[in-house]
């Protein structure tokens, strides 16, 4: 029972990561978040197993669906020459530039 609690509790938290990384954190957006909380809270105290187990797999999958899609978008914006890439080589180098505790100069940001 124990190690169930400790999956169902990583599920929760990498779905909402996924939830808050893909889909937003904003005000508009806030509405995902509830519910994926909302969902969890209502179904704590279940007793079925096999519906537990279903549950968590439909979160389980439904986290990583959220992740694929997400990289296969990425994947062919990366690929797709004709495209705009100005965004992505902003974010790029701003990820390049944080990841050694520097902040990009006034040019590149917009």
């Amino acid at each position: 029972m124990r190690s169930d609690a400790f999956e169902t509790a990583k599920i929760y938290r990498l779905l909402l990561k996924a939830v808050k990384k893909h889909i937003g954190k904003d005000e508009k957006k806030r509405h995902f978040i509830e519910f994926v909380t909302s969902e969890f809270r209502n179904n704590q105290n279940l007793t079925d197993g096999v519906a537990v187990q279903q549950k968590i797999k439909l979160a389980r999958d439904y986290t990583y669906l959220l992740n694929s899609v997400h990289h296969h978008k990425d994947l062919l914006f990366s690929y797709n020459i004709a495209v705009d890439r100005s965004d992505e080589v902003r974010r790029t180098l701003g990820k390049s530039a944080a990841s050694v505790g520097l902040q990009l100069p006034e040019v590149y940001q917009s």
